[in-house]
């Protein structure tokens, strides 16, 4: 129901109960009467005004409406219990001060006890009440505030879901796809320069090309979807130790692989260590072709680790794009599960890639 027809609605109940309860009908006392009804039209905005109108009447006039409702919008809108304190305790006594009835009939109210307690009673109902409505009330607004900040970090949460799987996805596209497009690259090179028939040649350059813009392209996206992702979210399947084995053995490089780890190593460590070599093997073929490398397992207390050491090259590297976050991504890993990585080149013009990372990192 709108507002305005509710004020309306209160005002004639107020007058209907002055009509009925009329005492004083003197002009004072219809005057303060009528003011106190009429200024009930104006309790929303001006509260307590209206309160402190309503009380010439309750003095003169036997009403119960005008200050029972002028007391009850006070406390629904005034946050200041002092002052509802004060306006409760005022209202019970002017409702028990000596007021004369009939006009100027020497019948008076006198003041007691038990009327000051009942008027007492009677004011605090409409505070008491006043106030559970804007209790109630700022309790709705709160709720509303509470599943709107759930909707918000539930939309940040999803946000950053998204951001560490797009992380993890450049992750594993450089990892994976790099690796095997590389080798493509790199074997369809060695297959031009030896071959000697015109359409071998020239379908190896062919895909050779190929590789190479598959390979720009795919550093491309790698760079995109890192640009808004973080670095704690892994895809599945993933490789394990178990996979160094063949990994080595399709490296198209003449790899070496020595020491053993114990089969206690958790699965992020292993995750770690397979990318390291991946990440390492990829860059002698693609860096360094016809060098070979030594990829070194091996336990120090409780930290494993791998050392992949590649000898100098033995023929030109071929102009294969690269996306410079190879390395990047394995110190990721190795920050993440409390490791160092150290790369650099050797004394005798080779590289070496040395992961260590504790034996249950997790």
């Amino acid at each position: 129901m709108p507002p305005a027809v509710v004020d309306l609605a209160v005002v004639a109940v107020a007058a209907i109960d002055i009509w009925l309860n009329l005492w004083d009908t003197t002009e004072l006392g219809l005057a303060l009467a009528a003011l106190g009804c009429a200024a009930l039209a104006f309790r929303r905005r001006f509260p307590f005004t209206v309160f402190v109108l309503s009380l010439p009447a309750t003095l003169l006039q036997d009403v119960a409406v005008t200050p029972l409702v002028a007391l009850f919008t006070l406390a629904e809108r005034s946050r200041d219990r002092r002052l509802l304190a004060a306006c409760v305790a005022l209202s019970a006594v002017v409702g028990s001060l000596p007021w004369p009835r009939f006009g100027g009939s020497e019948v008076v109210q006198p003041m007691t006890l038990v009327a000051f307690v009942y008027n007492l009673a009677a004011a605090l109902a409409p505070v008491l009440f006043g106030q559970l409505v804007q209790a109630q009330r700022d309790l709705k607004r709160r709720l509303v505030e509470v599943e709107e900040a759930k909707e918000h970090e539930r939309a940040l949460h999803a946000q950053a879901v998204l951001a560490r799987e797009r992380a993890q996805l450049a992750r594993e596209m450089h990892d994976v796809v790099s690796h095997q497009v590389s080798l493509i690259a790199v074997q369809a090179g060695a297959l031009q320069v030896a071959t000697t028939e015109a359409d071998t040649k020239e379908a190896a350059r062919s895909i050779r090309s190929l590789s190479v813009t598959t390979l720009d392209e795919l550093r491309t996206m790698v760079t995109l979807l890192r640009a808004s992702g973080g670095r704690a979210t892994e895809l599945t399947p993933q490789p394990t130790l178990a996979d160094l084995h063949k990994l080595v053995a399709s490296s198209g490089t003449q790899t070496r692989l020595t020491g053993d780890l114990p089969p206690t190593v958790g699965t992020p460590a292993q995750r770690a260590l397979y990318r390291t070599v991946q990440e390492a093997l990829t860059n002698v073929r693609k860096h360094a072709p016809g060098a070979t490398a030594l990829v070194e397992l091996c336990q120090d207390g409780n930290k494993v680790g791998v050392t992949i050491t590649n000898s100098p090259p033995t023929r030109p590297a071929l102009p294969l794009p690269g996306s410079r976050q190879g390395l990047v991504g394995l110190r990721e890993r190795a920050e993440i599960l409390h490791g160092t990585l150290e790369a650099g080149p050797t004394a005798v013009g080779g590289y070496r890639v040395r992961l260590r990372i504790p034996l249950t990192a997790d």
